[in-house]
């Protein structure tokens, strides 16, 4: 299976510009990776140890950022991958890191490349990143390699028949920093006890969110003592439930939305407009507004990057999108750190944060339109209901940090210059 693997990562890595002509994401993740070898040579510094840091995607990133924050680069250059241009495009300027780019595929060829230009003296993989290649050679090359965040599941490709080969890769890992004991059972079933539930490092990352200033002059106003519901990372599928609501809330004013859709581009707000049946305002609209500009609308769409988490705070109630279809649920743990109750969609099995909120009575699931409709209202109108929810999510988020503390006591006891204090 191993030699039918490198085949097709060969063939991957021959094919992707080709596959890139078809597709809107592959497309940038093809260039983006024909532009890796050229950042790589221009940026890392042989002068300095390197850090390896692989995240797949922003919400990955968004794991990893404790971490980084605590890594001292005045010792230590930081080389940040990503496989996915949604993390790559997002955060390929982030200070957070010396050299940023895309992961080269998993190509025999390509990884011996990669760790010739980078040498990494550490290397930091974050949930479920397994490139077998990758791993491999982090071992044969003695670098000392971590997993943060770690998820183990059942159903992972190690279990099958066609993947038990790649169990081997797991001895890459000095140490895996899981988020839940039942990837911590599924571990052990594969052979490795180098392993300890730490938790889960968005919480970290979720309650420094709080402490920082989130005024939004615009959002002030707009608001402007009513109550708000933000929906955060929306897709089309998520917005066909609430549409009756929205579109009776805008004609009653009662309430008001934010709307910040997970793709923001010119023909995402074009489709999201059409599905409301509205015209809301916009974001890229509001520059220059006064006062009683504002007062009028129900509801902005924020059709721009890097605002959501702000948005946040300003909600009395949040729904978070991704898990109506079958994108992904986002996270909630963005929206439940400001002490709001949570609405999401149905599909979130392979989310245990959602299940959990959920068993707490912090956050809902709703199917379709009638338990969208009737949650909301209750939410709004009770609001002894809605404070209490709110309190269970905002104590959920502070009662689960620390994850990040044990991967940095971890890291000092590698190398003390690796940490700031």
């Amino acid at each position: 299976m191993k030699t039918l693997y490198d085949i097709f990562s060969a063939f991957a890595k021959a094919c992707l510009p080709l596959a890139g002509a078809f597709n809107k994401k592959l497309k940038l993740g093809a260039q983006g990776r024909e532009r890796t070898w050229d950042i790589l040579d221009q940026k890392v510094k042989s002068s300095l140890p390197k850090i390896w840091v692989h995240a797949a995607s922003l919400g990955e990133f968004e794991q990893v950022v404790p971490v980084l924050e605590k890594i001292n680069r005045d010792e230590y250059q930081v080389v940040l991958t990503f496989f996915s241009p949604s993390g790559y495009e997002n955060k390929k300027n982030t200070k957070l890191a010396d050299v940023v780019c895309y992961l080269p595929l998993d190509a025999v060829s390509n990884v011996n490349k990669f760790m010739a230009t980078v040498e990494p003296s550490l290397a930091i993989m974050v949930k479920y990143e397994f490139w077998p290649n990758y791993l491999n050679k982090l071992k044969e090359i003695d670098c000392k390699t971590i997993l943060i965040s770690g998820m183990f599941r059942d159903k992972m490709s190690f279990n099958s028949w066609y993947g038990k080969w790649m169990i081997k890769s797991l001895e890459s890992f000095d140490h895996f920093f899981l988020q839940n004991e039942s990837s911590l059972t599924n571990l052990k079933k594969l052979g490795f006890t180098n392993a300890s539930v730490s938790g889960d490092t968005r919480f970290d990352r979720a309650s420094q969110l709080i402490e920082r200033d989130n005024t939004v002059s615009f959002l002030e106003e707009f608001v402007s003592g009513k109550k708000c519901l933000v929906i955060g990372s929306s897709w089309p599928e998520d917005i066909v439930i609430m549409k009756n609501w929205l579109q009776e809330n805008e004609k009653s004013s009662e309430y008001k939305v934010i709307i910040a859709p997970h793709e923001v581009g010119l023909s995402n707000i074009n489709e999201l407009e059409k599905s409301l049946g509205y015209f809301p305002m916009k974001w890229s609209s509001l520059q220059g507004c006064v006062i009683h500009d504002l007062e009028k609308p129900s509801t902005i769409v924020i059709d721009t990057i890097g605002l959501l988490t702000k948005a946040y705070s300003y909600a009395d109630l949040a729904y978070v999108g991704g898990a109506m279809g079958t994108k992904g649920l986002h996270n909630i743990l963005e929206a439940a750190t400001y002490g709001v109750p949570v609405i999401i969609g149905k599909n979130y099995s392979k989310f245990p944060e959602a299940s959990k909120l959920e068993d707490l009575g912090g956050l809902f699931s709703v199917k379709n339109p009638a338990e969208f409709e009737s949650i909301t209202n209750k939410l709004f109108e009770d609001g002894h209901f809605r404070d209490k929810t709110g309190m269970i999510c905002g104590h959920w988020i502070n009662s689960n940090t620390g994850a990040t503390r044990e991967i940095v006591s971890y890291l000092k006891s590698i190398n003390e210059e690796l940490i700031l204090d």
